[in-house]
C-alpha cells in the first residue's frame, strides 16, 4: 500500500496526512502524534539499531571504550555512527540503495549460514511455521518480533522512497516485486536468526555477544563470526534508515522540501543520529533499548497502519489505483491482529487485566 501510494501520488505518507485532515485542531493533533512517535521514537529505535551493530563487532575486537568529562563513550557506536553520518551526508540516492542492498545481502548470508550451521530439525521448522507455540510470558517477545520486522516508520519511508526510484503508473510492477523480495527476505532472516538461537542449551543469554559465544562450543567459531558479521550488517543498515525515515516523516508533517542534502533535512537525521550515539553509549544494557524500542514500535504500529487504510481509500488521492475490497479486507485482518496484539502488550507491561 505505502509503495503504490508513493508512485501513484509522488508524495509520501505524512504529506498527505498533512493535506488530507481538514480540521485545524485535527491536524496539528495528529502531525504531534505522528512527529512524537516517529521522529522521537526512532531516537530510541536508532540507539537499539547502534546497540546491535556494536554487539556483532564486541564479538570479535571486545568492548573498547573512551573517557570524557567523566562520561564513557562507546568507541563501535561512534564508528558505526561516523559511517552512518557520511553515507547519509552523501545524499545520494543512488549509492544508499546499493550500500544497503550490499549490507541487507550480507546480513542474510551470514545468518543463513549461522542457522544451517546449527543443522536445525527441519520437521520442527516447519511445525513451528504453521502451529505456532508460545506462553503469556512470551507476549512482549512476539510484540517486539513484529515491531522489529513490520517497523511502523518504513510505512512512510517506503512512500516516500519510491518515489525517488519510479514515477509512472507502469512501474507499479517493478515496486510489487521489490515489495515481495523484501518481505520474503526479511522473514527468512528473522526466521534464521530464531533457528540459531533455539539451538543453544544454555539459558544465560543476555545479549547478542552472548548469543554468539553460546555458538562457539558446539558449532566452532565460524559460526560465532557469522551471527557477528549478520548482527554488525543488520545494526548498521537500520542505522542508516531510521534517521532517514524521521527526517522524511518531519520533511512531510512540516512541509518542508524531502531533499536529501537540504539543510533542514540533514539537521533532522543529525539529531537523531546523535541521540543514537549517546544513547548506545549509556550504561543500559542493549539489549534493554532494542526490546524498549521494538516493542514501542509494536504499540505504534496499528495507530500508522489505520492511517494509511485511511488513505488507500480515498478516491481523491487514488482514484482508480485505491484499495478494492480484498485490499482492504486483508488490510483491516492485519490492523485486528495489530491491535490485539499491542492491547495485550499494553496489558502486559502496566497489568491493566483488560483480558
Amino acid at each position: 500500500m505505502s509503495a503504490r501510494l508513493g508512485i501513484i501520488t509522488q508524495q509520501g505518507v505524512s504529506q498527505i496526512i498533512r493535506t488530507e485532515i481538514k480540521s485545524p485542531i485535527l491536524k496539528w493533533f495528529t502531525i504531534v502524534l505522528i512527529l512524537s512517535a516517529i521522529v522521537v521514537g526512532n531516537a530510541a529505535y536508532e540507539a537499539g539499531n547502534i546497540s546491535g551493530g556494536v554487539l556483532g563487532l564486541q564479538t570479535i575486537v571486545g568492548n573498547p571504550n573512551i573517557e570524557i568529562a567523566g562520561f564513557s563513550l562507546n568507541v563501535l557506536s561512534v564508528v558505526i555512527g561516523a559511517i552512518a553520518f557520511v553515507l547519509l551526508y552523501i545524499g545520494n540516492y543512488k549509492l544508499l540503495e546499493k550500500v544497503l542492498i550490499g549490507l541487507v545481502t550480507l546480513m542474510s548470508l551470514a545468518f543463513l549460514i549461522t542457522a544451517i550451521i546449527t543443522k536445525p530439525d527441519i520437521i520442527e521448522i516447519f511445525k513451528g511455521i504453521f502451529v505456532p507455540k508460545f506462553s503469556n510470558d512470551s507476549i512482549l517477545t512476539v510484540i517486539g518480533l513484529i515491531g522489529t520486522t513490520v517497523v511502523p516508520y518504513n510505512l512512510f519511508l517506503h512512500a516516500a522512497l519510491v518515489k525517488e526510484k519510479w514515477h509512472k503508473v507502469s512501474d507499479l510492477k517493478h515496486a510489487r516485486k521489490d515489495t515481495v523480495i523484501a518481505i520474503v527476505l526479511g522473514g527468512s532472516v528473522s526466521m534464521c536468526i530464531i533457528i540459531s538461537a533455539a539451538s543453544i542449551q544454555s539459558q544465560d543469554i543476555n545479549s547478542a555477544s552472548d548469543l554468539a559465544k553460546g555458538l562457539e562450543p558446539l558449532f566452532g567459531s565460524f559460526a560465532t563470526y557469522f551471527l557477528a558479521l549478520g548482527l554488525f550488517a543488520a545494526g548498521i543498515t537500520s542505522a542508516i534508515t531510521a534517521p532517514l525515515a524521521a527526517a522524511y516523516v518531519a520533511s512531510g508533517c512540516l512541509g518542508w522540501h524531502s531533499n536529501l542534502k537540504s539543510k533542514k533535512f540533514r539537521g533532522v537525521w543529525m539529531f537523531i543520529l546523535l541521540l543514537g550515539v549517546l544513547f548506545s553509549s549509556l550504561a543500559i544494557k542493549p539489549i534493554d533499548i532494542i526490546k524498549f524500542a521494538q516493542v514501542a514500535n509494536g504499540i505504534l504500529l496499528p495507530v500508522i497502519a489505520g492511517f494509511l487504510i485511511w488513505i488507500m481509500n480515498k478516491s481523491s488521492i487514488l482514484g482508480t489505483y485505491k484499495n478494492n475490497i480484498k485490499q482492504n479486507i486483508f488490510g483491516f485482518i492485519i490492523l485486528g491482529i495489530s491491535i490485539l496484539l499491542s492491547i495485550a502488550t499494553l496489558n502486559k507491561v502496566f497489568q491493566l487485566n483488560i483480558f
